[in-house]
């Protein structure tokens, strides 16, 4: 199971220190250090499409108008941190976010 974030991130530490008690083995990988790779950021885009970019961040508020209009793709690609926290993969599951529709997919139930 495959986590991608960032490793300051309180979502996506909440989300390892649960799957973790709930018997999964997540590895965290921090999208600054390490790019998404491209068949994950393939499949998370024709999944999620623009609700990948988490419009409410820092980084996003710092972007012009014009970048703000690129392709999610490109935005993420130089952006790693306007992706929306955590992604996680496992297989052909995918989840975004760290809410009760993804914690029921991971953890069973909402927590």
């Amino acid at each position: 199971m495959d986590v991608y974030g960032l490793k300051n991130c309180d979502s996506c530490r909440k989300a390892m220190k649960e799957l973790q008690a709930a018997g999964h083995a997540p590895v965290l990988h921090d999208v600054r250090d390490t790019a998404l790779p491209e068949a994950i950021l393939d499949a998370a885009l024709a999944r999620f499409g623009a609700d990948l970019l988490n419009t409410r961040s820092t980084t996003w508020r710092g972007l012009s108008e014009a970048e703000r209009g690129g392709a999610p793709r490109a935005l993420l690609q130089a952006h790693p941190a306007l992706m929306k926290r955590p992604l996680v993969v496992s297989g052909d599951e995918m989840s975004l976010g760290w809410k009760a529709d993804a914690q029921a997919t991971w953890l069973g139930s909402a927590s």
